[in-house]
């Protein structure tokens, strides 16, 4: 053996120790007589069991890794489940918290539309009192324009009859003159007593026949007949009158106390008549009362105006915050098209504004399926996305943002699409965990830990049986390509005749060919149910 060959078997021997495996030994045939304790290798024969162990060496040490990775998966996914379940825990926490905070909304949506519906109709009593109240006003207005007119009138009748007595009089005073003077053949004198007691004389005798000349009138009813017979009859009455003064001057100082009684009952009656300083004061009292009047009547009407710009600037406003609130429902850039209705008209009207309150109703479930759908995607990133650091969820009083909802898709779009097809044709941990389980229950462990030496022992077995197999197939010079149950009818045959059974006797041993045939019985109980079980779970 030269020094290249000694140096890959003394490598192959390190593999085999470093596995836990005896070390293959080189014998010297000029030493060692006992040729049937010895097995012979050609360089090629040699070369392949070389490589062979080299293969199932370095076969074993992958699969060694792959189940120290398998452990390490398994020990992840625990890990993965626990912390899913404080996530649950917190999301379940999260969503009762929620749900506490919509029912607060809810309840500050119902109070402000009670609010505002309570504004509405408080605004709509308002407005009809003051429309009843100015009816009253102009009703108070037309009552009073009615007494002025009737003081009006009132006014005009005083004059006329103040106008009236002011001619009787100034007759009255014109008379008396013209009867003095016929009696006494002279004017009257103010200082004088005697001319006033004349004068006092004829106003009353004047004052009988007038009254006598009423009755006349009254009971004739022709009044210018009366005048007629009045004027033609005054000088016969004047004569009358001195001649009765005359006899009454004689026993004057009799009857002068009884006149002085008359006339101060005459003087009373004249001051008790309207005089032209009434007139002036009454004429004064109207203006007043008018100006009084027409003062109230624009005081009135400024709180009128005051009252109706006051009701309509509130009805203004109100008006203004519904049609800003159903231009925001019903505008072209709404969130939602439900309940949307055509514009109508600026006036107001109730029925106008009524469907906003299931259009806001739907707005607020929404909301609320809002918070849902941002639960239900932190799920889905904690799921695929394990490795990141889970967000912490908000709190009851933040709302749910459709931007953070935005900003976590795409960063689960981001990290999930990917056109490499080595990443898209891995296993997914669900599969990686049944191939454990599968390869637990094939190979009767209870542990995870006990999977691996079984692994190992198997496949150092079937290890042996293809170096076998093979070294049966180079000594009966057949093909690679035949079967192992070929290979099995071959050596029965040759085993049943009587000379190849000594050849193949002593070139492979009674104890090798046994070991070669129980091998081979294994190998075909083993791999049918391990092919089986495979194609079940690749299935699966």
């Amino acid at each position: 053996m030269d020094q290249q060959e000694q140096v890959e078997w003394g490598d192959v021997n390190k593999l085999l120790q470093h596995h836990g495996f005896r070390p293959v030994l080189f014998a010297d045939p000029v030493e060692n007589k006992a040729l049937s304790e010895l097995v012979l290798l050609d360089k090629r024969t040699a070369a392949d069991v070389r490589a062979t162990l080299k293969v199932m060496l370095t076969d074993s040490e992958r699969r060694q890794q792959l189940i120290q990775e398998l452990i390490r998966t398994n020990n992840q996914l625990k890990e993965d489940v626990q912390s899913h379940m404080r996530r649950s825990v917190a999301q379940t926490q999260r969503a009762s918290e929620l749900e506490t905070l919509l029912e607060g909304v809810r309840v500050r949506v119902q109070e402000l539309e009670e609010r505002c519906v309570g504004r509405a109709a408080q605004t709509h009593g308002e407005m009809q009192q003051l429309q009843h109240d100015k009816r009253q006003a102009q009703k108070l207005v037309q009552d009073l324009e009615q007494a002025l007119m009737k003081q009006k009138e009132e006014v005009s009748q005083l004059q006329k009859k103040l106008h009236f007595a002011v001619r009787e009089e100034e007759q009255r005073v014109v008379r008396q003159s013209q009867a003095f003077e016929q009696i006494c053949r002279r004017t009257a004198r103010q200082s004088s007593a005697h001319d006033q007691q004349v004068l006092d004389v004829i106003d009353h005798y004047e004052t009988k026949m007038s009254q006598l000349l009423d009755e006349l009138r009254r009971t004739k009813g022709e009044e210018e007949m009366v005048l007629d017979h009045t004027s033609r009859s005054i000088s016969p009455t004047f004569k009358t009158l001195i001649k009765a003064f005359q006899e009454q001057q004689k026993d004057g100082e009799a009857q002068a106390e009884e006149l002085r009684k008359k006339v101060e009952h005459l003087r009373l009656e004249l001051e008790t008549r309207p005089t032209l300083k009434d007139l002036k004061f009454y004429k004064h009292k109207v203006r007043r009362i008018e100006k009084l009047y027409n003062l109230r009547l624009s005081q009135d009407e400024n709180s009128f105006e005051i009252c109706d710009n006051s009701s309509e600037s509130t009805c203004a406003q109100h008006q203004q915050l519904l049609s800003e609130i159903s231009s925001v429902v019903t505008g072209p850039n709404a969130p939602l098209r439900l309940h949307r209705q055509k514009p109508r008209s600026d006036t107001l009207k109730m029925n106008q504004y009524q469907p906003l309150v299931p259009t806001l109703e739907l707005w607020a479930q929404q909301l609320r399926l809002l918070k849902d759908l941002q639960q239900s995607l932190n799920n889905l990133s904690a799921r695929l996305l394990p490795w990141q650091p889970s967000e912490e969820c908000p709190t009851s009083a933040e709302p749910a943002k459709v931007e953070d909802m935005m900003l976590l898709v795409d960063t689960l779009l981001e990290n999930t699409s990917t056109h490499d097809e080595k990443v898209l044709r891995s296993p997914t941990r669900h599969t990686l965990g049944s191939m454990v389980a599968h390869f637990q229950k094939l190979f009767d462990v209870s542990s995870l830990s006990g999977v691996y030496p079984r692994m190992n022992e198997v496949y150092c077995r079937l290890g042996e049986m293809n170096n076998a197999m093979r070294n049966i197939r180079d000594a009966l010079s057949l093909d690679s390509r035949v079967t192992t149950a070929e290979v099995v009818n071959i050596v029965s045959r040759m085993a049943a005749s009587s000379q190849p059974q000594s050849a193949l006797h002593d070139l492979l041993g009674e104890g090798d060919i046994d070991s070669i045939i129980q091998k081979v019985k294994e190998h075909d109980e083993f791999s049918r149910p391990f092919i089986h079980s495979s194609l079940t779970s690749c299935r699966h």
